[in-house]
């Protein structure tokens, strides 16, 4: 799912009548600073980060005045919260609170629903799944007919909203499932949603996810990447969506790893098929090998897209090894990752001689296309082992001829 930030998130309920405080987004301690002197009342400081429990990481502030709001944005930006850099702050007017609830809407793929489900829980601020059950109340939506008034009335009723709030809240809640329809989402939540003292109705915050295949619906969200992400994509994310986006014969996934690995040196991979090439990550990792990338190109795609995968996998700065982890006996067309490889590789290798290269390649048209790797790459000045299928359940022998290559190329480099 592609998430939305909670500014972006409260834009929609803003634009579907939803009240939302006062407030806008900022990049710089100064910005921060006017936006605090247009509100001209206390302001709250809240960091935009795609992970919850912000209050208790200490990543909302509150200010009297402009001066400390710049003060309390310059201390936030560029700080790390849950492992994620601050890049934006939203600066909007401190609410005067009475009450909290909590409305979302989600799909439940389950046999059972399979439909989209609004909930509403009588106490908000915290996470859903910590609220009693009792204080909860559910409606299963018809996707044809919608959410009905009648529903939106009864579900607040069934939480325990008091009768001379439930026009509001109930308008509230037709309003956000509109918003998750128009615009695909696989999940939306306003937590809280606040009853003021002075009676207002007011989404404090709001989560939002799109649907992967449907953001492409949606240009004005400005999602780049339409894939599930804890922080914002990188130009290598970027390039990997393009490949994706661009040819859909295929699967060719790429995405970067946590390296925060003690290894002996980082490898690219480059995986055929989820589980399988899953295998291969953690062989190389037992192996002592940090893994730059989690890369799977299956589902038959073609020699162009493979090229494009391994030629991104090679761009990594750092890496000591290529590994193509065929842990699967596929039956695509392997000679296709075997033309698009050896394309990459010819236009990769000669520039890093001695490199290490182990390639794990079975499946349909197997002995072809191991032919077309060790024709197609015996010339070049790099460290090259092929296999076939007598080594496609052994993932540990490969990872070791991984590691026994690169250990022989640090030592030659370093001599």
């Amino acid at each position: 799912m592609a998430r939305l930030y909670e500014y972006q998130g409260k834009k929609l309920l803003k634009e579907a009548g939803i009240p939302v405080p006062k407030g806008d987004v900022a990049s710089t301690k100064e910005e921060a600073r006017e936006i605090a002197a247009g509100i001209g009342k206390p302001v709250a400081i809240k960091v935009q980060i795609w992970a919850g429990r912000r209050g208790k990481a200490g990543a909302i502030r509150f200010a009297e005045t402009p001066e400390e709001a710049e003060k309390a944005a310059g201390e936030l930006l560029g700080s790390q919260v849950h492992g994620f850099e601050v890049k934006r702050v939203l600066v909007e007017e401190k609410l005067d609170i009475d009450r909290e609830f909590y409305v979302g809407v989600i799909v439940d793929p389950s046999k059972e629903v399979r439909a989209p489900v609004m909930i509403f829980s009588s106490e908000g601020g915290m996470e859903i799944e910590e609220v009693p059950e009792e204080k909860i109340a559910k409606v299963v939506v018809d996707i044809f007919l919608g959410l009905r008034s009648f529903h939106a009335v009864d579900l607040a009723r069934r939480a325990g909203v008091p009768r001379e709030l439930l026009t509001k809240v109930a308008a509230v809640n037709t309003a956000l499932y509109q918003v998750f329809r128009k615009y695909d989402c696989r999940t939306i939540e306003i937590n809280p949603l606040v009853v003021t003292k002075q009676g207002e109705v007011v989404a404090a915050d709001c989560r939002a996810a799109i649907d992967d295949s449907s953001v492409y619906r949606h240009p004005e969200l400005g999602i780049t990447v339409a894939r599930e992400s804890n922080q914002e994509p990188t130009d290598f994310d970027e390039i990997a969506w393009s490949i994706e986006e661009g040819d859909l014969r295929g699967t060719g996934y790429v995405a970067q790893m946590n390296q925060e690995i003690d290894a002996i040196a980082t490898v690219g991979y480059h995986g055929i098929g989820g589980g399988g090439a899953i295998l291969g990550v953690d062989a190389l990792n037992k192996a002592g090998l940090r893994v730059a990338n989690y890369a799977d190109t299956s589902g038959n795609p073609t020699a162009a897209k493979v090229y494009r995968v391994a030629k991104l996998i090679l761009s990594q700065p750092g890496i000591e090894g290529y590994c193509l982890g065929g842990f699967i006996m596929a039956n695509q067309e392997q000679w296709h990752h075997a033309h698009g490889i050896v394309k990459a590789l010819r236009e990769e290798l000669p520039k890093r001689p001695g490199f290490p290269v182990v390639l794990l390649l079975c499946g349909n048209r197997e002995k072809e296309s191991l032919e077309i790797l060790r024709q197609g790459l015996a010339d070049l000045p790099a460290r090259i082992e092929i296999y076939g299928r007598e080594h496609v359940y052994d993932s540990g022998f490969i990872a070791q001829r991984m590691r026994a290559l690169v250990e022989e190329y640090q030592k030659e480099r370093d001599a």
